[in-house]
């Protein structure tokens, strides 16, 4: 399945039904007086957040959705039926927002999420609503209200508890691979991965969920290579892994490299927890290795992990850190989702 994580749709709500003119003529009934009936509500657009997606392709080549009109009133006193309603099935972590790409209509996090993004418009009234003692035989009718009309975009960031960030072949994909059943496209060339990657990592008989996302380079904030368009994936993962090549030439400048790409793209990413990783060390000389690992300390302020996935040197220790602050992570939330007790004053 192709992965797609933005969308521009266009949206409308169904039209009220017409309420309807009509008296009840029957034999022997003398009077019979109005019995026009109300017209039906226009259909709404629903947004609904289920299980078992993970991308927007669906919205790759239908991009118009319109739900049903109203039926109209009837004689007899009969109400026209409702439309039916339009819904629009995404997955976890997809954002709706308005045509300028920037205000925010809708952020569904959770299962059966449900939004509505346009109401129906509301049925007319039919001539028997119009019916008073001073007014028994009106012939007039209200049309039903037109629907809303809008475009929108549909913006998928996954949610994730961990984040894989770094330069290009800087074994990122390598490390989701060695570590999950994911598979990822793995080669020795730059943009091997071109849209995100997710894989459930298990350690200590415990489970997260790891996203993998393409590199960065130099003035991807502007658009060079593959741009900063996927960092939104990474935006809602509690810890970010930042791999760095050991083999490139020096460390510390690739660290410095993607930490300045964070900083430009804003999102509060660069105030994420980050665990430092140099990575390929199996195929470092020790002398490189110890000098490569101290200019990537200097660069980060930290001490890095030296990792390697091919012979899965410290692979273990690095998931259990990752482990530790995803559990903080989740600790802080559930303290923050418990309802507060306010105590009042004691009264007599």
């Amino acid at each position: 399945m192709k992965f797609l994580d933005q969308a521009k749709i266009y949206i409308r709500s169904g039209d009220g039904g017409a309420g309807a003119v009509s008296f009840r003529r029957e034999k022997f009934i003398e009077f019979g007086g109005p019995d026009g009936g109300d017209g039906g509500r226009g259909g709404d657009v629903i947004i609904e957040c289920v299980q078992g997606l993970n991308t927007l392709i669906d919205y790759r080549f239908r991009q118009h959705f319109k739900a049903s009109t109203g039926v109209h009133g009837m004689g007899k006193n009969r109400t026209g039926a409702n439309g039916s309603d339009a819904i629009l099935k995404v997955p976890v972590g997809t954002q709706v927002l308005d045509e300028d790409e920037e205000t925010l209509i809708a952020d569904l996090t959770e299962i059966s999420q449900r939004v509505v993004l346009a109401k129906g418009g509301n049925g007319g009234f039919g001539n028997a609503y119009f019916k008073t003692s001073t007014n028994q035989a009106p012939r007039r009718a209200n049309p039903g209200l037109e629907g809303k009309e809008m475009t929108i975009w549909l913006r998928l960031k996954l949610i994730a508890d961990a984040g894989l960030i770094g330069l290009p072949n800087a074994g990122k994909s390598t490390f989701l691979a060695a570590v999950s059943a994911a598979r990822p496209k793995i080669a020795d060339y730059p943009f091997t991965t071109l849209h995100p990657n997710l894989g459930v990592v298990g350690v200590d008989a415990r489970e997260f969920v790891m996203a993998d996302i393409p590199g960065l380079i130099e003035g991807a904030h502007e658009g060079v290579g593959l741009g900063v368009r996927f960092l939104g994936h990474v935006e809602r993962c509690g810890v970010l892994l930042h791999l760095v090549d050991g083999t490139t030439e020096h460390a510390g400048e690739a660290y410095k490299t993607v930490r300045a790409e964070l900083e430009a793209y804003g999102g509060g990413l660069v105030d994420k927890p980050e665990i430092v990783a140099l990575s390929k060390v199996d195929s470092l000389s020790p002398e490189l290795r110890k000098e490569q690992t101290a200019r990537l300390k200097r660069a980060a302020k930290k001490t890095p992990v030296a990792l390697s996935s091919l012979s899965r040197e410290a692979v273990e220790t690095t998931l259990r850190q990752l482990l530790a602050v995803i559990d903080e992570a989740r600790a802080l939330e559930a303290v923050e989702a418990m309802p507060k007790i306010v105590e009042e004053a004691w009264r007599p």
